[in-house]
């Protein structure tokens, strides 16, 4: 079976390289600190922060693997023309049924933070707003029935 690519743009890709810059410095040298204070503490079978610290490395060195998986295994996706919306567009569009205007950055899944704005090229939003032009509409199945958007703007 062929490994998984993670589609991402080039600044994405940086912000994981940075973050596991920082996992395998400071993140691997508070960790073994805390490790060493419970270690302090005596009898290893009782002591709660010492297996506190333990799960903490765990996710820690879990996170580190997971981040070295994806940028071992990305594929850099660039946005092309602004005619269309592609991968790294940022594209504004409103909302039919209470005309809010929202914009949107189209990123790879291990990018996306929906909280920020940047949604997956593979939500259900990002899927339907990809390829598509300034005023087309374009119809997005949701739990909460279906909702239309229309292209604003892509930059």
């Amino acid at each position: 079976m062929a490994a998984k690519t993670f589609k991402m743009t080039t600044a994405g890709k940086a912000e994981l390289e940075a973050e596991l810059e920082k996992l395998k410095t400071e993140g691997r040298v508070d960790i073994a600190e805390k490790l060493k204070v419970a270690r302090s503490y005596g009898d290893l079978s009782e002591n709660s922060e010492y297996d506190e610290a333990k799960s903490e490395q765990a996710k820690l060195e879990a996170r580190i693997t997971e981040l070295e998986y994806q940028l071992d295994h990305a594929e850099l996706i660039d946005s092309g023309d602004s005619e269309s919306v592609s991968m790294g567009s940022k594209v504004t569009v409103v909302r039919q049924s209470d005309k809010k205007e929202i914009v949107y950055e189209i990123v790879g899944f291990s990018q996306s933070n929906p909280s920020q704005g940047k949604i997956s090229d593979e939500s259900p939003v990002g899927a339907a707003l990809m390829g598509a032009k300034v005023g087309d509409k374009v119809v997005v199945e949701a739990p909460v029935g279906n909702i239309e958007f229309k292209v604003k703007k892509i930059d």
